[in-house]
């Protein structure tokens, strides 16, 4: 059914039941996972209409080696779980992404039958004020998605 499929995740408990989850359907499939975390653009807030606070180099090269170096635990603690199921794993980080963008643009790079990801499964102003990223995966995607719980 699924030739391959990605396991979206941002390293959170929430976050590893979809992995564990999408691990364990590989497994039970025979198919290979592709591990994703996407780390966003560093914010920029205004403080005053029209002026924008400037970041130094320095700045935005301590967070973009910070995002890394997350991303690069997460990634390395899914894979570490796929290994020990024997599932063949491959990772990404995408850095500087959208996540819904960037999620949905690796499933079809890579050609991924099905997405997986977990949510918080926040509702009403909760889910406004912080937004879903799985919703927004789920709204947008050709690409089958299994949303964890």
């Amino acid at each position: 059914m699924y030739k391959r499929i990605l396991i979206s995740t941002d390293g959170s408990e929430v976050a590893q039941k979809g992995v564990d989850h999408g691990l364990a359907l590989a497994k039970a499939l025979g198919v290979n996972v592709t591990i994703i975390t996407v780390t966003e653009r560093f914010q920029v807030y205004s403080g005053v209409v029209g002026y924008d606070l400037a970041w130094s180099g320095a700045v935005l090269d301590e967070y973009a080696q910070g995002q890394k170096k997350a991303a690069d635990g997460i990634l390395s603690g899914a894979r570490q779980s796929a290994e020990r199921l024997g599932v063949t794993v491959d990772t990404l980080h995408v850095p500087d992404a959208e996540v819904a963008e960037a999620i949905i643009a690796a499933a079809k790079e890579r050609n991924c039958g099905l997405i997986v990801m977990a949510s918080h499964g926040r509702r009403g102003l909760g889910r406004l004020m912080l937004g879903s990223k799985a919703s927004e995966v789920l709204t947008h995607s050709d690409i089958p998605v299994l949303i964890v719980r």
